[in-house]
């Protein structure tokens, strides 16, 4: 079994996802080849306390010959009695949830919130005051004691049946050039890392994680050594959003800015991610410009044609690569989905969005993808998507096999696609001495993804000999 696809399998209720991987070795090189099978389709993991499952199944806990190492992701697997989604494919609604069940108000969007205020008994303008108090007016409320001015039956009934709070801040960490990363314990005990990125220009963006870890297993990024522990819900992406605008307006400014480019590949938790993003940019609450919150994607064909069809935010993809050969070493999804392949679905679904731009993230690799001749690649590339490029310094981190490409060489790459009629930008390391940095977020542990055999023609360039 290809090892790029164990950390992308199908996750089926009674399998850990972790233990298929852990079957392999984490110091295994070489790499047999794909089936030839559709990589994915996914059960989305909740913490304990908000899983649900159709009733015919009954409560039950998830098993497996877990390896001790594992015990942490493992321990989130078990399915409570009392759980707070209605089950929706039997058609139940806010209104049929068992009594004695908390909502977590922040995983709703505001017709399901304002649904849910109404099967109590109170009024649509109650729940908008109610959204404004969660997400607007500068109040940001995390507990019921900062309700204030709301009907005192109205808070009696949250406290009773509703949850607000789906984070618990753990740290914050500050760089040498004003950085934060912020790090927040799940319910189930595992760790989220969120970053704030101030900017002298006015503008300060927030990246968001949307999983535990991450099931692409691209060679250069930190995240991708720990495997996939679970999807984040939508109430834990948006309150990474609204933890940072509490925490941190008041010393970096206001937080104009989201991107989804944090923990975990955003398409391969799509819903949550999409309901995610209609939350931020919902104008009664955090009012987010669509425009100004980005989700960023390695290059999941199908749910990126879906995020452009049903959302109205932006769109990156993470390129790296300017040839099939290189992002098949060093993103393994490029197995599945062809450069081509990508970029023609670009092409056309493009034709259809006016005055939209994908941007392009390009990580600078020395002596992998920064030649003369992979600038000449991109410029033919990108053409006929609207596009900008961002080209990004790798940020080193422990165990990586990749050195950053000069400054020089980045400045040479950008004039050539500058000279080719791109729009180019160069993006440099932002908070890399608290590894806050692009790629560098999370913590693998003693189990991890595999690193890759690289192909021989680089194995200079990465001081390996031949």
């Amino acid at each position: 079994m290809e090892m790029g696809y164990m950390w992308m399998r199908r996750v089926r209720f009674g399998v850990n996802p972790l233990s298929l991987a852990m079957a392999y070795s984490s110091s295994a090189t070489t790499l047999p080849c794909f089936p030839p099978h559709p990589l994915f389709s996914f059960t989305c993991f909740k913490p304990p306390h908000l899983i649900s499952l159709p009733s015919s199944h009954g409560p039950r806990s998830i098993s497996s010959s877990t390896p001790s190492s594992c015990s942490s992701a493992a321990s989130l697997l078990s399915l409570p009695e009392n759980h707070d989604f209605p089950d929706c494919e039997r058609g139940q609604t806010y209104t049929h949830l068992p009594k004695g069940s908390k909502v977590l108000l922040k995983g709703l969007n505001y017709a399901e919130f304002q649904e849910w205020v109404q099967s109590h008994g109170f009024r649509p303008g109650q729940a908008l005051m109610l959204w404004k108090r969660l997400y607007g007016d500068n109040i940001w409320a995390h507990d019921i004691d900062e309700l204030k001015g709301l009907n005192k039956d109205f808070k009696k009934m949250l406290s009773e049946h509703a949850e607000l709070r789906a984070l618990s801040l753990k740290d914050i960490l500050t760089a040498s050039d004003g950085t934060r990363k912020i790090l927040f314990a799940l319910d189930d005990g595992l760790v989220i890392e969120t970053v704030v990125i101030p900017c002298d220009r006015g503008r300060t963006t927030v990246c968001v994680s949307s999983q535990v870890g991450c099931a692409m297993n691209c060679q250069f990024c930190y995240t991708g050594r720990m495997g996939l522990r679970r999807h984040l819900t939508a109430a834990e992406i948006v309150e990474q959003a609204v933890y940072a605008r509490r925490l941190l307006s008041g010393d970096v400014g206001s937080i104009t800015n989201v991107v989804f480019m944090g923990m975990g590949e955003p398409f391969h938790n799509i819903e949550n991610v999409i309901k995610a993003a209609d939350i931020l940019v919902d104008e009664q609450g955090l009012h987010f410009s669509p425009r100004k919150v980005t989700v960023s994607t390695s290059g999941l064909v199908p749910q990126l044609k879906r995020f452009l069809h049903e959302s109205k935010c932006a769109l990156a993809v993470s390129l790296n690569a300017t040839t099939d050969e290189v992002r098949n070493w060093i993103m393994p999804i490029n197995r599945k989905y062809k450069l081509s392949f990508l970029l023609e679905t670009l092409r056309e679904e493009l034709k259809f969005k006016n005055n939209y731009k994908v941007l392009f993230e390009y990580v600078m690799l020395a002596g992998i993808n920064d030649s003369i001749e992979d600038a000449k690649r991109l410029i033919d590339l990108v053409k006929g998507i609207p596009c900008k490029i961002n080209l990004i310094s790798f940020n080193p981190h422990c165990g990586s096999q990749f050195r950053p490409s000069s400054d020089e060489k980045m400045i040479e790459f950008r004039n050539i696609l500058a000279e080719g009629g791109c729009i180019v930008f160069m993006r440099f390391s932002r908070g890399d001495d608290q590894m806050a940095a692009c790629g560098q977020l999370g913590k693998p542990g003693s189990s991890q993804a595999p690193l890759l055999r690289v192909p021989e023609q680089f194995r200079v360039a990465l001081n390996l000999g031949m």
